[in-house]
Order: C-alpha cells, then sequence, then structure tokens
C-alpha cells in the first residue's frame, strides 16, 4: 500500500504548510509508516484566519434552516462514503474495522445529522415584563478553534465542527498528528459538497506547533479542546487571559461500581467491554472495578473469562505502548497481582493483553493516574457508602457506570458520585442532547445539545421599553 499524502486544507484548498516540512503518520497495526502530513505551524493559522474571517460574514448571515440544510449535505455525502471513512479510521488507530464502522464512522455522519435536526428546537427566546419586551438572540463568536484527540478522532471532531456551523462560527481545527486520515478525508467530503471555501480550515502538525498558535491567536473566539488534562492546563492558561470561551474535555479515572444483586455473568461481560472497547483508549472507559465483597471472588472468576475473550486491537504509538507498560510495572512494584494480561501479544505493532490488576491500594497511583490503555483495576467494598468513597478518591470526574439490579438504590449511588456523567446498568449509551463533561480535572463546560448551541453562540438581550 503507497503512503497516503495528507494536505492541509485552508481556504478550499489543499495545500503544504508554509514550512514545507512533514511528519510520518505510523499505523499502530504494524509500526509502518502509512502517510505523512504536513508539519504546519502559525503562519497557516494566519492564512487560515484570514480565509476564515471572509467565510463567516457571508455563513452568518444564512438562516438557521440555511445552515442546516448544509449539514444534511454533509451527512448525505459522508453516508454515501461510510466505509472508506471506516477503513481509514482503522488503518489510522488500528482497532477493528466494525467498530470503526459501526462506532466511528456511524456516529461521525450522526453528529452532523443530530444536529441539522435539532435546529428545530432552537426557539426564539422571548421574556415579557410589565412594560416591557425583552429578545434574546444567540450570535455566533465568529472564529473558533477545534482541537480534537486521536482515540475518536473524526466522530470527535465532528461532535464540535457540526454544532459550530450551526450556529454561524467559521473553524480553524487541529485534529491529532496521530491519526490526520480521517480528517483529511472529511475536507474532501466539504470540497465535493461546494461548502463555502474557508469556512473549515483543518490544519496537521503538532499541538506547540500549530494547536499553541490557535489557542493564541486573537480573533479567534472560542477553544473547543479534548484531550488529556495536561495539555487542557495548558491551552486553558493560555486562552483564559484572552477571555476566549473554552470547552475543555479531559482525561478520566471512571469508576465502575458492582452490586451484589447483579447477574454476575452478563454484568461480567457487560463491565469488560466498559473497561477495555478501544484498547481502553476511550475517556469514558471504566479503569477502576468497584465490586461488593460478597460477590467479589465468583464476579472476578467470570470477569477474567470475559476479559479473556474480548478481542482489542493495538494501542496507538509505540510512546504510549510504552507508557502503559510502564503502569503494568508500577502495579507490580505497588503490590498488584495480574490476574490476565500484562503482556504482549503480537511481534508487531502496539498490541497489549487486556490486563487485569487485583490487591492494589484503593489510592495507589495505577488505581487514581489515568493510563489510558488496556488496564483496570479491581477492588472490593463492603457498603455502598465504601464504593462511593472509592469513586471519588480521584482528582477526576468525568463519567462512571453502575450496576445494580435495584434502580431505587443505583441511582441513590450515582447521585452521590463525583462525575459528569453516570450510566446505570449501561455504559456508553448516548443521547446527543444531554450534557457531556466533566467535574474537577476532568473538564471545564459542557457539550451536546443546547449546550453545544451555548457554547458556540453569544446569548445577547435585547430590552424594547413600551
Amino acid at each position: 500500500m503507497s503512503e497516503i499524502k495528507v494536505m492541509n486544507y485552508i481556504d478550499g484548498e489543499f495545500c503544504e504548510a508554509s514550512g514545507g516540512q512533514r511528519i510520518e503518520d505510523i499505523g499502530p497495526v504494524d509500526g509502518k509508516i502509512i502517510a505523512t502530513i504536513p508539519r504546519s505551524g502559525a503562519d497557516d493559522v494566519l492564512r487560515a484566519v484570514q480565509s476564515a474571517k471572509s467565510a463567516q460574514k457571508n455563513w452568518s448571515a444564512l438562516t438557521l434552516e440555511e445552515r442546516a440544510d448544509w449539514l444534511h449535505k454533509i451527512a448525505d455525502k459522508m453516508q454515501e462514503n461510510i466505509e472508506e471513512i471506516a477503513r481509514l479510521e482503522s488503518l489510522d488507530t488500528g482497532k477493528p474495522w466494525d467498530v470503526a464502522l459501526n462506532v466511528d464512522a456511524s456516529r461521525s455522519v450522526n453528529n452532523f445529522r443530530f444536529f441539522a435536526d435539532f435546529s428545530k428546537n432552537i426557539d426564539d427566546l422571548k421574556f415579557e415584563m410589565d412594560d416591557a419586551s425583552n429578545y434574546v438572540l444567540r450570535k455566533p463568536l465568529g472564529l473558533v478553534g477545534l482541537i480534537s484527540p486521536w482515540n475518536l478522532p473524526l466522530y470527535l471532531l465532528s461532535w464540535k465542527i457540526a454544532p459550530a456551523l450551526l450556529m454561524g462560527n467559521a473553524i480553524i481545527a487541529k485534529p491529532s498528528e496521530l491519526t490526520p486520515l480521517t480528517a483529511w478525508y472529511l475536507c474532501t467530503i466539504l470540497d465535493k459538497v461546494g461548502l463555502p471555501a474557508g469556512l473549515v480550515n483543518i490544519l496537521h502538525g503538532y499541538g506547540p506547533e500549530v494547536g499553541q498558535a490557535i489557542v493564541e491567536n486573537q480573533s479567534i473566539q472560542g477553544i473547543s479542546f479534548t484531550g488529556g488534562t495536561q495539555t487542557g492546563k495548558i491551552v486553558a492558561a493560555t486562552a483564559a487571559p484572552m477571555f476566549k470561551k473554552l470547552s475543555l474535555e479531559l482525561g478520566g479515572k471512571n469508576a465502575t461500581i458492582v452490586t451484589d444483586d447483579i447477574d454476575i455473568e452478563f454484568v461480567a461481560k457487560e463491565v469488560a467491554r466498559a473497561s477495555f472497547l478501544n484498547s481502553g483508549q476511550i475517556c469514558l472507559c471504566g479503569s477502576r472495578i468497584l465490586v461488593q465483597s460478597s460477590i467479589y471472588e465468583n464476579f472476578k472468576e467470570a470477569l477474567i473469562k470475559a476479559v479473556n475473550d474480548f478481542k482489542i486491537g493495538p494501542v496507538i504509538s509505540k510512546e504510549h505502548k510504552e507508557k502503559v507498560l510502564s503502569y503494568i510495572e508500577l502495579a507490580q512494584q505497588e503490590g498488584g497481582k495480574i490476574l490476565t494480561g500484562g503482556d504482549i501479544s503480537e511481534s508487531e505493532g502496539f498490541y497489549i493483553n487486556p490486563t487485569l490488576v487485583e490487591g492494589l491500594a484503593i489510592d495507589s497511583r495505577c488505581a487514581t493516574e489515568e493510563i489510558f490503555g488496556p488496564v483496570a483495576t479491581l477492588h472490593s467494598f463492603d457498603e455502598d457508602a465504601d464504593a462511593i468513597d472509592f469513586a471519588n478518591i480521584t482528582d477526576y470526574g468525568l463519567a462512571g457506570s453502575v450496576w445494580c439490579r435495584d434502580e431505587s438504590r443505583a441511582t441513590e449511588i450515582a447521585e452521590q458520585i463525583e462525575s459528569g456523567m453516570v450510566w446505570i446498568n449501561t455504559w456508553l449509551h448516548r443521547d446527543l442532547r444531554v450534557p457531556f463533561g466533566g467535574v474537577k480535572a476532568s473538564g471545564v463546560g459542557r457539550e451536546g445539545g443546547m449546550w453545544s448551541v451555548g457554547f458556540f453562540s453569544e446569548a445577547i438581550n435585547i430590552c424594547v421599553k413600551h
């Protein structure tokens, strides 16, 4: 297979970075080069900003319904090419093709479709007083910077692009340099449907070079960032003094709570999926499994079997593989026992067998720090209050799940977990209307439904005295 030559997309044209340098894109399945991408910088961001300014004026003049029609056009063209999107996503991330098709590609299409349809729910707001009327207008921010991660590349990029366009903004986006292929392919789709030039600009390269330039640019009024907490701190430190709107969806160390009244075989399979889907490289994965002590041994046996039956792909890169393996070594140094996995499953590529560890203190590093790989720790608890305390012990607060036959009991537990999202008797069951985001070190702000509409627009009040 020949290498793919990815290009920047600026002002409706495919182009090289101004410096002419390129970066290799390594496939995680076999560690070989699958593509090269531009190494963009501040000059490329300036060019993109200039084109976006011109495009945004005309775009914001369209009605909400007209912009929604464009989102449908994009979704239609993506649907026509959904298998190619899945192929590229699988090639770039190493995940199985059926996961790339049924999760990444399908949900990317659905993001555009959802926000196009959701536009019908955006009503004009009016508040009457005895002697005046208040009208609330939603104006676009203007230019927005979108920075997306490598674990769900197009899925999370489209989650930002669709509502940003709907609300009348122009976009300067940076996908991860580790997984550029579907962002580049989306540009070919935007080009085919004839989206106005300059409206969506996608630049490739390293975070400190092009991502930082996006965050620093004075003309970009909002930043939506999904990625690691440490990088999120840099984004916030740069953008906050410039009074930009910020949405930060950061890391997680999510708890999975299993009570003593569940169907052990069924829940073990579901918990394995919640821990190891996409090789554990989803910010919502449950990497701390808390099991009530009365069923701990029986559940552990069922979970080990479910994990051994669960097929995963490689982790994203050689560097990430080394990081994950270092945490497995640390777990043993901290007194943990490897129940299954802990080793490398392939001679080529970046594979690690799904790994379960027990015997760690609940406040150990491996049980509180984000590993973001196929590693989960197993712990027992006696009372529901203990499970809640254990769940809340980390600095993170993104997601969690509670598996309990008694819905009233489960809800009482869920309401006490310090987390932006909690599932009961399910995991990753997403309604795009609800708020998505975390608390504590897991982020700032919410996206989804009206929360995305609110982030990508400014609410302006006009008061008319009668």
